[in-house]
């Protein structure tokens, strides 16, 4: 038995063979995972690739091994959506795959999912959070093993409700955020989550530069006229760096306190700032090098370095959890030929991943195919222990996610 990782992309990586004796299907499960490996996301592509690998040593050291034969074929999408779906295409038509994973953003998935559902092939969403994938666009072929924005506002509410609750005062705030469907969805999931927590509050603005911005400055004046006591904001990747370090300039972060609970907390982030990054903003992330403090974490982590020579973004993590989901669901399914068995399999999923805390294991919520995980929130704090950042988050909340979907009040 073999795991072969193939990527069509402007970098060539080596093939990779692992053996898995004790699995008794002879045919290998194909899987096409679609990541931009270039352009402005392609670090969560690369990132993804080196986890994929991280994933099947993984597999590899469990005993007994009797995890399916993987083949996995990476291509490039460039972040188009247009190719997104040319690549999803080929991959089920020409290359057979059983799976589709991967996707990093939520526009390319919604563009990508309607393909897997029309095929039939299981589509396992590694790195993409809107919440319509889960609801409106929900189709039995797609489970999603990352945090999504819903949940992910669901904590911002309710760290928001904690410190700042107990004023007698509507609390000020403004968003700003990119103008697709992730930052709609994301704003009105907080504002949803805030008045079900009975939240007092005085919306100052709603800002929407398009995405890949590279002047922020007329949002930012516009922010400080706004006289806010928080600026939530909905960027992710180099956006938010470019947002971060203009924003830093005109002095926003000393007049307001500044939140990202999805994706503001990236380790791809805090690095690409590096002593730009202020202190004291509220963040958080879908993983976390620092947190939480477990061997399984600290081992992915620094093999992750060992591998690529840098530290993860959460993409990896998203990744590297698709894989094992992959994995985990055929081995239980026996196959992947059975499509009931593997929608069961998949819809009732618990794993061990590197960004659960002790105790606590992400699990499938059958109803939305939304893995359920635990969200972190913290503030930026000195820490240079993963160069080339120099602040990491600290002074944590933890917010465990609730029991099943369907008790979340829907903010829609």
């Amino acid at each position: 038995m073999k795991y072969i990782i193939s990527i069509c992309a402007t970098t060539v990586l080596a093939t990779l063979l692992f053996a898995f004796p004790s699995y008794a299907q002879s045919d290998p499960v194909r899987i096409g995972c679609l990541y931009p490996l270039t352009g402005p996301g392609g670090l969560y592509g690369r990132d993804s690739a080196v986890a994929i690998k991280l994933a099947q040593d993984h597999l590899n050291a469990l005993e007994p091994a009797d995890y399916p034969q993987l083949e996995v074929l990476i291509e490039d999408t460039r972040s188009k959506s247009l190719r997104s779906v040319q690549i999803a295409r080929k991959f089920i038509e020409e290359e057979n795959v059983d799976f589709l994973c991967g996707v990093v953003s939520s526009s390319i998935a919604r563009a990508v999912s309607p393909i897997a559902e029309k095929h039939e092939t299981f589509f396992i969403g590694t790195d993409h959070a809107s919440p319509t994938l889960v609801k409106e666009a929900l189709h039995p072929y797609y489970f999603r093993v990352n945090n999504g924005t819903r949940l992910s506002m669901l904590a911002g509410a309710q760290y928001i409700e904690e410190n700042y609750g107990q004023s007698a005062d509507p609390i000020r705030i403004a968003f700003v955020g990119p103008d697709y469907e992730y930052g709609y969805q994301a704003w009105d999931d907080l504002k949803g989550f805030l008045d079900a927590h009975s939240m007092a509050t005085d919306i100052r603005g709603e800002y929407w530069p398009k995405l890949f911005e590279t002047d922020y400055t007329p949002y930012i004046q516009q922010l400080l006229k706004d006289e806010v006591d928080i600026v939530v904001s909905g960027h992710w990747g180099l956006d938010l760096v470019t947002f971060v370090k203009q924003a830093k300039q005109l002095g926003l972060f000393e007049q307001t306190q500044f939140m990202n609970f999805d994706a503001g907390g990236n380790y791809e982030i805090l690095a690409e700032l590096g002593n730009d990054m202020p202190l004291g903003l509220v963040l958080s992330a879908r993983h976390h090098v620092n947190w939480p403090p477990t061997s399984h974490n600290e081992s992915f982590v620094e093999k992750f370095h060992e591998e690529a020579g840098r530290y993860p973004s959460y993409a990896a993590q998203g990744a590297y959890a698709g894989i094992l989901a992959i994995a985990e669901t055929v081995r239980q399914s026996g196959g992947a030929d059975d499509p009931e068995k593997v929608r069961r399999s998949l819809e009732t999923l618990s794993l061990s991943l590197p960004e659960d805390p002790e105790g606590f294991r992400s699990h499938m919520d059958p109803q939305t195919h939304q893995m359920l995980q635990v969200q972190a929130i913290g503030k930026t704090v000195f820490d240079n222990r993963y160069p080339p950042a120099t602040v990491q988050l600290g002074e944590w909340s933890i917010y465990y996610p609730p029991a099943q979907w369907p008790q979340l009040t829907d903010p829609n």
